[in-house]
């Protein structure tokens, strides 16, 4: 490993917790639904139980992982240390390229709900500006702004669920449309893979194993306690949106929680949604970027990226060259690509990613077991089927990423002698 500067642990359980919380509800509420309707109908259920069975067998890897190696990079540094330099780059090259492309998603789901029209793409670049300032001053800031986000979050979503449900109640006649199986199988797991890009929050807890208190103790729990609440708030507000919309308004709509609520008797709380929404959004990014620097660090320390990105500030004692390179490439896509596709695109690495974190915990040693090996064989297999069933454009422009990424790396074996 490297002798670069050591970032600060500073971070308990709870505020551990609520950035890997921040990080899942942004992106799943408010994005994730509106495709997994359309590939499953009300499928969507069965999906949602598969991305969640899929995120528990990864999580659990990860805690494992983190636990035995809790310096930041998550997978990018299992992958080295349990299989070598090759696996450890291509987990994170997916995990930076891919949520790369997220954080630039969110910011702009944040503009579509705050900004006046034809101000999006300002509004969202001026976004990333203001996170990355509050991440450049230290983790602390981060977590403490990541509290207010999701607290904001959670009540918004309260409010919505109270709207829908008690006013006229829902209309239960369209709640399963054509049935749960009407799309089949592959529906159900083109509606799972996509629905995965919710969860994968929790990996922002790995990423920042080096500024952790008690990581053996924090990393696991803090994993736990977050994918817990969060696959229940899913599952009500899965349940919610059916009842409300039908599988078919679902899936016409970007916005469908807001529109649950417009369609009911209590469509004063629809404009509360939409401030959760923008507010969710800006939780999502927050974390992103967050996570971005801390693996986007690891990987330049060993020469995977650029090597003057692994520099920490000498007083905040973040990866602030990595932080501001990366609010500078999310600012670039926002302002020249359309990003419909970024759910699909991101879950492809992140997918890829996990089934790197599946194989590395299968390989770990007795001694840093907590888990049962057959969890890393699930999940290792659900990924390589989740990546399978995913929309062939998404699922192209993955493996393009991927190309890239392999002959950057062979370019740079070939240029600069390994440091190891």
């Amino acid at each position: 490993m490297s002798n670069s500067p050591a970032l600060a642990r500073r971070l308990g359980t709870f505020d551990a917790s609520l950035i890997g919380l921040g990080s899942m509800i942004g992106a799943g509420v408010f994005a994730a639904f509106t495709p997994a309707a359309a590939a499953a109908g009300s499928g969507l259920l069965i999906g949602l139980v598969v991305a969640a069975f899929v995120a528990f067998c990864n999580a659990t890897s990860s805690a494992q992982l983190a636990a035995a190696y809790p310096t930041s990079g998550g997978t990018y540094i299992y992958g080295r240390e349990r299989l070598g330099p090759w696996s450890g780059f291509l987990a994170g090259w997916g995990f930076v390229i891919g949520k790369t492309a997220s954080a630039a998603a969110m910011a702009m789901t944040f503009a579509a709900y705050a900004a006046p029209q034809g101000w999006e793409r300002q509004v969202a670049i001026a976004a990333v500006v203001v996170l990355t300032a509050v991440n450049y001053h230290g983790v602390t800031r981060t977590a403490g702004l990541t509290r207010v986000l999701v607290i904001a979050v959670l009540a918004a979503l309260a409010i919505a669920i109270t709207a829908v449900w008690g006013g006229s109640g829902p209309d239960f006649g369209s709640f399963v449309g054509d049935g749960l199986l009407a799309h089949g199988w592959y529906g159900i797991l083109q509606s799972a893979g996509l629905l995965f890009f919710a969860f994968a929050g929790y990996a922002r807890i790995a990423t920042m194993g080096e500024e952790v208190r008690e990581p053996k103790r924090t990393i696991p729990r803090a994993i736990s306690i977050a994918l817990g609440i969060t696959i229940t708030i899913y599952a009500v507000i899965a349940v919610t949106l059916l009842a409300a919309l039908g599988p078919d308004g679902v899936a016409a709509t970007p916005t469908p929680l807001a529109d649950a609520v417009s369609a009911g008797t209590l469509a004063w709380a629809a404009p509360v949604v939409r401030v959760g929404a923008a507010v969710a959004s800006l939780g999502a990014l927050l974390a992103l970027i967050a996570g971005l620097g801390r693996t986007s660090l690891a990987m330049a320390r060993e020469h995977d990226l650029p090597h003057w990105l692994s520099a920490v500030h000498p007083r905040y004692t973040v990866p602030h060259r990595a932080e501001i390179t990366l609010a500078v490439v999310i600012c670039v896509i926002i302002a020249v690509a359309d990003l419909r596709g970024a759910i699909g695109f991101s879950s492809f690495g992140v997918l890829l990613y996990y089934l790197v974190a599946n194989v590395a915990a299968y390989t770990q040693p007795t001694e840093d077991r907590r888990y049962p090996k057959f969890l890393q064989v699930v999940g290792a297999v659900a990924c390589v089927v989740l990546v399978a069933t995913l929309p062939p454009v998404s699922a192209g422009l993955g493996v393009l990423m991927f190309v890239v990424g392999i002959v950057y790396r062979l370019v740079r074996l070939r240029l600069i002698r390994p440091t190891r």
